[in-house]
């Protein structure tokens, strides 16, 4: 079904899905890597996933902050863990380490006129160290990635997923159905390390079919099953990550969950900082909430 789809935009959509799918596996985390750290105990001395999901969570907050993009924050979560499956990270160095990841991430993404200074961003996060830390930190990241910042991340096919059932909805049922939703939960399985161990395409797809199964739109079910077959991506899999993330998006919704607190970066911008920083900077956006279904 998919590939017999004619429209001229359509078409240029299935070849951008192709190309990320042939490019996704080139710069992903290493699975052995982030295992040692989901395995590792929480002495003080070692890389923990409690740590690592702290610090993407800081990140995330940073994100919102400065009023970046998901595929802003979704490139520093990649870079970072791409780095922590390489290397053995102390936890002292972890701030460091996630803010010149996030800083990179920044640069390559944002629009030029939109980048803070290393001065701010280090200033808003709070951290002690010095620019010239987060640039020496910057190449020994650099030079462990092959100088490889860009990436296919879930982002990107999560956007074209969507594009491309998006159609098939009425336009009332299509309201039920929000690319900005899609990205909050990504953004809240991003803070969980496990989820880095998935493909790109297999998390894109997994909250895809978490938000179809949740509003009940059965008329996209022939749809996924063709973009799921095009993508080579098996039912088992499929089924796996699913349960994953619906277990992921439960715990994100309720109360019990730690989430990203924009309220610190508030107080720190309060006074003297705040006059310091350039005015487009201070744009503070709350963070998006996941509603719970209503039964």
């Amino acid at each position: 079904m998919i590939d017999t789809l004619v429209t001229s935009e359509a078409q240029d959509l299935l070849y951008q899905l192709n190309s990320l799918l042939e490019q996704e596996l080139k710069c992903q985390p290493k699975a052995c890597g982030l295992r040692l750290i989901e395995t590792a105990h929480d002495n003080g001395l070692r890389m923990t996933a409690r740590l690592r999901d702290f610090e993407v969570k800081d990140l995330l907050s940073l994100t919102q902050f400065f009023g970046f993009s998901t595929e802003t924050f979704s490139l520093a979560v990649n870079i970072l863990d791409r780095f922590l499956g390489k290397m053995k990270v102390q936890p002292k160095h972890l701030g460091c380490v996630g803010l010149t990841c996030f800083y990179l991430a920044v640069k390559a993404t944002e629009d030029e006129r939109n980048v803070p200074l290393a001065t701010d961003v280090i200033r808003i996060s709070q951290y002690k160290f010095t620019v010239f830390d987060m640039m020496r930190m910057e190449k020994i990241v650099l030079e462990k990635l092959g100088w490889k910042v860009k990436a296919t991340t879930a982002i990107h096919l999560l956007h074209l997923y969507h594009a491309l059932v998006y159609e098939n909805l009425t336009s009332e049922r299509q309201r039920l159905f929000t690319v900005e939703r899609l990205e909050t939960h990504l953004k809240a399985c991003h803070c969980k390390l496990g989820f880095s161990k998935a493909k790109p395409s297999v998390l894109a797809l997994s909250i895809l079919v978490a938000e179809i199964q949740e509003h009940k739109l059965f008329e996209l079910t022939e749809t996924i099953e063709s973009l799921q077959k095009h993508s080579k991506i098996s039912a088992r899999d499929l089924l796996c990550w699913r349960e994953l993330v619906s277990k992921c998006l439960a715990e994100y919704a309720s109360s019990k969950c730690s989430k990203p607190n924009v309220q610190k970066l508030k107080w720190i911008v309060s006074g003297r900082t705040a006059r310091q920083l350039k005015h487009s900077y201070y744009r503070i956006a709350h963070l998006p909430t996941i509603p719970e279904t209503v039964s």
